[in-house]
């Protein structure tokens, strides 16, 4: 209930930043010059998008709490733990990647896995998976097990990813760093 509340207040305080934008935008009776006006627009949406960051920040600590989790938190917002520590081989920019993993939201749902849609193998540093994905990958080992809280700025934002993932949404990979080759 709490977290469909805290949704609806993000999502109203965001319609209501977009709509002071655009009204500002058409007001023709104004007597500021553009860039002030581009100024107070980019302090309003950088003061919301802070708001939203400390938000979501604030729910992914509770959540590490009721669960007893002792995660180690990145500069980024990230959060990881180590489950079982792997070899003592790391992960560089360049290597490809071959994960075993699931995807779950903040709800518990399990929206990916790759008992269902495969392993996922990716090229570390060359995008086409979240951001946040590539940045834990650095910090990890081959055969390492670990669980990883995505904040959504560092996953899909604010759109999601149009299938399974909701916009504004934290994840949660449970996974294992099965391979990696160098290129």
């Amino acid at each position: 209930m709490i977290n469909r509340v805290y949704i609806y207040i993000v999502d109203l305080l965001l319609s209501c930043c977009i709509l002071l934008s655009l009204a500002s935008c058409n007001d023709d009776t104004t007597s500021r010059t553009v860039s002030g006006n581009t100024s107070d627009r980019k302090s309003s949406l950088e003061k919301v998008n802070k708001y939203i960051v400390r938000q979501e920040s604030e729910y992914i600590e509770d959540y590490v709490e009721r669960r007893g989790l002792d995660m180690i938190r990145t500069g980024t917002g990230l959060r990881y733990c180590v489950l079982r520590h792997g070899d003592t081989v790391s992960i560089n920019k360049g290597d490809i990647v071959t994960l075993e993993y699931r995807v779950r939201l903040l709800t518990g749902d399990v929206v990916y896995s790759s008992k269902e849609d495969g392993p996922k193998v990716f090229q570390v540093g060359k995008g086409g998976v979240e951001s946040g994905l590539e940045e834990v990958m650095l910090l990890l080992h081959v055969n390492d097990v670990a669980e990883v809280i995505i904040p959504s700025h560092l996953a899909f934002g604010l759109l999601g990813d149009g299938h399974k993932i909701p916009p504004k949404a934290t994840l949660i990979y449970n996974l294992k760093v099965v391979e990696k080759l160098s290129k």
